[in-house]
């Protein structure tokens, strides 16, 4: 994998316990990490216009690989961009060559 492709910061989200604004626990997603990343649309989607449409649009998100993020898995999300809130659901993760990277096919959160 090319580190020069991966131009784009997302967050790591796993699901834990977190602060609501209120200062009390509440279950939620915390940031695991923070990594550089190739984001682009999913082939072979097509681009819709509507606004509804787009932020649920497939999405291909490549990070490189490493024993802090080698269990990433459906149960994760993903931050992008970074400190937006905007948040993708993991569908699936595959590992890209020998420990080379890891591809994450996602779809953007509808905002409640």
């Amino acid at each position: 994998m090319k580190k020069g492709k991966l131009n784009r910061r997302v967050t790591l989200l796993r699901p834990g316990i977190v602060e609501d604004k209120y200062g009390d626990p509440v279950e939620g997603f915390a940031p695991l990490r923070q990594v550089w990343a190739a984001v682009r649309p999913a082939p072979g989607t097509e681009r819709l216009a509507s606004a509804e449409n787009a932020a649920n649009a497939p999405t291909v998100i490549e990070i490189a690989w490493s024993p802090l993020v080698a269990d990433l898995n459906p149960r994760d999300r993903v931050e992008y961009p970074v400190g937006s809130g905007r948040q993708f659901d993991i569908k699936s993760v595959v590992e890209i060559g020998r420990r080379e990277g890891l591809q994450i096919a996602a779809i953007g959160r509808a905002e409640a």
